[in-house]
């Protein structure tokens, strides 16, 4: 009796193990996957990207009165030469296209004998703060009188002159740059002076002034 009872017991012992076996190696029923471990990566965010603002710039102030005529001195006396008289007209007129009062000499080979009565036509050479160029003189002098024209193609001009006319056409304007020298001299007939403007909204703008030959600038949109 008591084998048998041993033998029984190890007959479930065995009917145990092949439960176990039969378990493990059974396949997962359809419908059912394995477990995965949970992913550490958090998910990409959908947000936008922050990009730098544009700043706003200042506008620089609208010149509220013309232009400053400058003040030549120097003028000769009514009874001086008439050579010394045209010779100052003409360096006055310079600088007053220009812009500004600067050291202006005025050469006119020929110029002494323009009292001479007939006409006379002559070439000058006016040099403004360093900066040369030429144009013609014409005078008809007569016994008590004369008369007298000087033309040029060219004209000098200094850049915050050029500078004030942009500001005065572009209302937002907070930076003006033109590709010219402090002093220029220009043909007024030629090709205008290039300049850039940064606007408020600090965009740039391209605009073109035109010298003409009295001096006044003439801006529009390149």
């Amino acid at each position: 009796m008591k084998l048998s009872g041993v033998s029984a017991v190890l007959g479930l012992s065995a009917l145990a193990v092949l439960a176990l076996s039969s378990c493990s190696d059974s396949k997962p029923e359809a419908g059912t996957s394995p477990s995965t471990p949970a992913s550490s990566t958090p998910p990409p965010s959908s947000a936008p990207i922050p990009t730098a603002s544009t700043p706003t710039l200042t506008a620089l102030p609208t010149p509220s009165k013309p232009w400053p005529t400058p003040k030549v001195t120097g003028e000769p006396e009514n009874d001086a030469p008439l050579a010394d008289r045209i010779t100052f007209a003409i360096a006055k007129q310079a600088q007053i296209a220009a812009g500004k009062a600067a050291t202006t000499t005025v050469k006119c080979p020929g110029i002494d004998k323009v009292e001479t009565a007939g006409k006379h036509e002559l070439t000058c050479t006016v040099t403004y703060a360093g900066k040369p160029y030429t144009g013609t003189l014409t005078v008809d002098a007569k016994q008590y009188s004369a008369s007298y024209k000087f033309t040029s193609e060219s004209v000098a001009i200094v850049k915050p002159k050029v500078v004030d006319a942009v500001l005065r056409t572009v209302a937002d304007a907070a930076k003006v740059t033109c590709t010219m020298d402090d002093v220029a001299v220009v043909k007024h007939s030629g090709a205008p002076i290039a300049c850039d403007v940064t606007t408020t909204a600090n965009a740039v703008q391209p605009y073109k002034a035109q010298v003409s030959g009295n001096g006044q600038v003439l801006v529009a949109k390149a």
